[in-house]
């Protein structure tokens, strides 16, 4: 007897979504990179992330059409497999699974340092397996359990980055006057190069992984086709304005880009505007921060692994499994804790490298799914608006592409030899491509885009 599909239970609200989003963009990652940006552009942080904000306000605006035309877990796996070609949608799912994989564990390996630095005594593996652990535990016992959890880091993020802002206003206020806290310098200087403020824009793109990990989370969302695509743009334009407003405050107290040690350089911020106590407080919000991203970072990777499994593309009894009790794809969220264990091993630039191939492949590819679907319904009779099918995904293509030709040749070299081992799987899979990939059929998805 054929066995139901197996089903994520519906829970999630736009709120909630939104909360998951943000949790897993980590808003105050801005502050532990900024030494790193502010050197790259010469002092024009919030510059860099106001180009990247807008940058990937397309590539969001594409997740949204796409995610309302297929409300299904997989993200670009599936937008790709369903709009453009089913082996090209494999094989951007095995890139993004760079991204999903290496995410979870270069936050693992940030919090652990943080710990470490802040407590040499325990051992830098005692962190990084303890993060492990916690984070698994509260994914398989449901998406649920894993929202309350990140609510309440949240919470205490958002408490820091707004003690973090109203310090830096206070100190430019007490040296400079009203007058110092309404600056262009920040924004634009003497030194400033398009060069250097694109270089820092393709960095600070990495702080806006989070709106397209939502996706894998529609089906346990309510009305998906309404709520995800509203969620998407959100989290892209609330994690943006947080990211460009304290790098704003924060290039005011600290104006151009010279520092003892730039990627610790938030912490000598922190004791500079308001003393040893609050840059205690601050340690303690990048810690939460860490794990609350890292809970969100391993529930969309194992929802891309669920999907993937399902279908058949993986096999489909281990990464097509859910928990009959907690109804979580528990297997994949166990996986994932146990690749992050790699971390023991690697360092946050390696993996930093992995994440950003995985991440612009995953980005290009959805954008040209929107002009896919245009281009097929057109050809089926159906007008869609060309603005928004077509202006908006060649433009977030277009500067995807560029981000990705940003990256060093390491992490160019190590993708490509991702993406050769995902072709020579492929190929097996579908007896050198004379089949397509196996897929599970949603009769749910049979909406055209103009009725979403």
């Amino acid at each position: 007897m054929e066995q139901p599909t197996p089903t994520l239970n519906r829970t999630l609200t736009l709120r909630s979504v939104v909360a998951f989003g943000l949790a897993y963009m980590t808003p105050l990652i801005v502050l532990g990179t900024y030494g790193v940006i502010a050197q790259t552009t010469n002092g024009t942080v919030p510059t860099a992330y106001l180009l990247a904000m807008v940058a990937m306000i397309f590539t969001a605006h594409s997740y949204g059409k796409m995610a309302a035309a297929h409300p299904v877990a997989g993200s670009a796996y599936t937008y790709v497999r369903r709009a453009i070609d089913s082996r090209a949608g494999f094989l951007v799912g095995w890139a993004t699974l760079l991204d999903y994989f290496f995410l979870p564990m270069v936050i693992w390996l940030i919090g652990g340092a943080y710990l470490h630095a802040q407590f040499p005594g325990v051992p830098f593996w005692v962190w990084i397996v303890g993060f492990i652990a916690i984070t698994t535990a509260l994914n398989v016992r449901g998406i649920r359990t894993a929202e309350k959890t990140n609510d309440l880091l949240m919470i205490f993020q958002v408490l820091v980055i707004g003690f973090f802002a109203v310090f830096s206003l206070l100190h430019v206020f007490r040296h400079s006057g009203a007058g110092g806290l309404f600056s262009a310098t920040p924004f634009l200087n003497d030194n400033s190069t398009l060069v250097g403020v694109s270089a820092g824009a393709a960095i600070a793109a990495y702080s806006f992984l989070g709106f397209d990990a939502v996706t894998t989370l529609t089906e346990e969302t309510v009305e998906p086709r309404r709520t995800i695509p509203r969620a998407i743009m959100l989290i892209a334009l609330i994690g943006g304005g947080i990211f460009v407003l304290l790098a704003y405050t924060t290039q005011l107290v600290h104006p151009g880009s010279t520092f003892t040690d730039p990627d610790s350089a938030a912490f000598e911020i922190a004791k500079t505007i308001a003393g040893s106590l609050f840059s205690s407080i601050f340690l303690a919000g990048l810690v939460v921060a860490q794990f609350a991203s890292g809970i969100a970072a391993q529930a969309s990777a194992s929802r891309l692994l669920f999907a993937m499994g399902r279908d058949g593309v993986l096999p489909r009894r281990f990464f097509g499994f859910v928990h009959p009790r907690f109804r979580t794809p528990a297997v994949n969220i166990v996986l994932t804790g146990a690749i992050g264990l790699i971390a023991l091993r690697l360092n946050v630039a390696t993996s930093t490298s992995f994440i950003n191939f995985g991440a612009f492949t995953a980005f290009t590819s959805v954008n040209l799914s929107v002009i896919a679907t245009f281009l097929r319904e057109r050809r089926a009779g159906r007008r869609l608006n060309p603005l928004t099918y077509v202006a908006f995904p060649v433009i977030g293509a277009a500067v995807d592409i560029w981000l990705l030709t940003r990256l060093d040749g390491k992490a160019i070299t190590l993708g490509l030899i991702w993406l050769a081992v995902g072709v020579l799987y492929l190929a097996y899979l579908t007896r050198l491509f004379r089949t397509p990939p196996p897929e599970i059929d949603f009769t749910e998805e049979t909406r055209t885009p103009e009725t979403v």
